[in-house]
């Protein structure tokens, strides 16, 4: 599983989690079939190839692909070259819903595949708006067939966003149409893609005009940045509607991606540059951070290089770093990762400990700890990480373990990470939230068992909503008073610590990933009144002691906290 780590473990790492286990998946319909047969005649040419030169194969590979993420079976991200998620698997997909095989996909395929796939999810509502439009019937483009759909989004989003020679998008998507399907869904793209670049041409595209009162606005809005209604109405009523259309512009934005330098294998950042100029892959050193390089483009040569599968860097985003450095885990913690997997913030903090220590990676998901473990020993920082697989909350209530720092990165919406999780914004629901904000405080609740005296607690999202964020803290230090805020302006540059002293990074303003992060003390002070008797004198000295040593300072500091 190490061999395909470089995408499907790392890539994904910074993804929203849900439950325990990060993130919440669509639910998949099982009577869904992604098979694309119908009853009745097929062309002959369905029938007799088995493989097909004329098709363009990244077409065929993207339409396959957009049906199994629509229906639950794949997420949007990049094509590695092994394995899952590969060029040659996609095309395994192909054959087994169109019935044939198109010529293998090239570096160059891979990459459009990419650029196709993301960008035709995020304008999803958008190009739907157009194609209704240009349908004139609103009934046929609400029943139009699953395959012949995505054809359409294809060809339209290569028309409109990418603006691609129209003939040959025309003439592409009209071919895959007749292979795939029949002659007539040929004739049918045929016609409605002609349309769609008269209309292009002309400067005159259907467009929703922004007028009306909130909802309409909202509605408008949403057609036009392509996200969902709830979330716009949302972001309008917190933000302002100036800085909600900026913030879908973002979402809707080729995302960029940060790599981290993996110091557990004693691979510097500079090293990783080298490695970059090697592959030419354009890049700028993190502001932020020491371990951190950001790239736009030429992650795809980075993937292929095998620099992940070394487990020389990780894919991380710089919020997501700025979170560990929130933690501050230092050689010698012990250390608590709640939500662990997929992993990426345990092998960062791991990585900082230098072999001293211990590191309790907690989660649910006994497949993806597994994996976890299995990328620590790429990483060679397995010496400090201890998997446990648990439900957080019946593992708090049964053991004994109290630790210096404990990490609960939490289940979340995700709507920090909307650029790159392409697909995300069409599978959250608005009820969605209510159903997070009940578990984060359960979770909240269980991690805080954990919490030695004086140790601290880090509570994170990947996430932008209030209600997920500082709502949930204000609940929880009303629950547990022995609790305080730490202002994170000691661990994180300025720009980032809010008035609360709690740490966000907004994506407009910090390009890059949503995030949101508190860190809380478990004071002593609380516990001197329950504590001060000869019996347990001995033991509280002990962990006065123990705190002024760590802190460097005396026991009177201490009780003033």
């Amino acid at each position: 599983m190490a061999q395909v780590l470089s995408l499907h473990v790392f890539f994904s790492a910074e993804r929203h989690k849900a439950g325990p286990s990060k993130p919440l998946k669509r639910i998949h319909n099982p009577k869904t079939s992604l098979s694309t047969h119908r009853k009745g005649p097929q062309s002959p040419m369905r029938k007799t190839q088995k493989l097909n030169l004329l098709v363009s194969p990244h077409r065929a590979v993207s339409a396959v692909r957009l049906m199994r993420i629509e229906m639950g079976g794949a997420f949007a991200d990049l094509l590695n070259e092994k394995d899952k998620g590969s060029g040659d698997n996609e095309m395994g997909y192909v054959e087994r819903t169109l019935g044939f095989r198109t010529k293998n996909l090239d570096d160059r395929d891979l990459r459009l595949v990419t650029d196709i796939v993301g960008g035709t999810i995020r304008w999803r509502r958008y190009l739907d708006y157009l194609i209704g439009s240009l349908c004139h019937d609103d009934k046929a483009f609400r029943s139009m067939e699953p395959l012949l759909l995505q054809i359409l989004r294809i060809g339209f989003y290569e028309i409109v966003k990418l603006d691609m020679p129209s003939y040959a998008v025309v003439d592409e998507n009209v071919r895959l149409a007749k292979v795939s399907l029949r002659p007539g869904a040929g004739n049918m793209v045929n016609g409605i893609l002609r349309k769609l670049v008269l209309l292009k041409e002309s400067n005159s595209l259907p467009l929703p005009k922004l007028e009306g009162d909130d909802r309409a606005q909202a509605r408008a809005l949403a057609i036009l940045y392509s996200h969902p209604v709830w979330m716009v109405r949302r972001w309008t009523k917190h933000l302002g509607q100036e800085k909600a259309i900026k913030l879908m512009m973002w979402n809707n934005d080729d995302p960029s991606f940060s790599l981290r330098a993996n110091s557990g294998k004693g691979v510097t950042r500079a090293d990783l540059v080298m490695q970059f100029n090697m592959l030419k892959v354009p890049h700028e050193l993190s502001l932020h951070l020491d371990h951190f390089v950001r790239v736009k483009t030429g992650l795809q040569s980075i993937i292929q290089a095998g620099l992940l599968k070394q487990g020389l860097c990780a894919v991380q985003d710089e919020s997501a770093g700025l979170i560990v450095s929130v933690v501050n885990p230092q050689p010698g913690d012990s250390i608590v990762d709640c939500c662990a997997a997929p992993g990426g913030k345990t092998l960062y903090m791991a990585s900082q400990m230098h072999g001293q220590g211990m590191l309790y990676a907690i989660d649910i998901n006994k497949g993806r700890l597994r994996i976890l473990k299995e990328t620590a020993k790429l990483h060679q920082v397995d010496g400090v990480i201890t998997t446990i697989p648990s439900d957080l909350r019946t593992f708090a209530e049964s053991c004994q373990l109290k630790s210096d720092k404990v990490l609960l990165d939490a289940p979340c919406s995700g709507l920090g990470v909307l650029s790159k999780r392409a697909d995300l914004r069409w599978n959250r629901r608005l009820e969605d939230l209510e159903e997070l904000k009940k578990l984060q405080e359960e979770l909240l609740d269980a991690a805080s068992i954990l919490v030695k005296p004086g140790g601290v607690l880090v509570y994170s999202t990947c996430s932008i909503d209030p209600e997920e964020n500082e709502e949930r803290v204000d609940a929880f230090l009303l629950r547990h008073p022995e609790f305080r805020i730490d202002p994170v302006d000691r661990y994180v540059p300025p720009g980032f610590v809010t008035k609360r002293g709690f740490y966000s990074s907004d994506p407009v303003k910090h390009s890059m990933d949503g995030a949101f992060a508190a860190r809380l003390i478990r004071t002593l002070s609380l516990i001197l009144g329950s504590t001060m008797n000869f019996g347990n004198m001995e033991i509280w000295m002990s962990l006065v002691f123990e705190w002024s040593v760590r802190n460097g300072s005396g026991p009177y500091q201490m009780l003033q906290t």
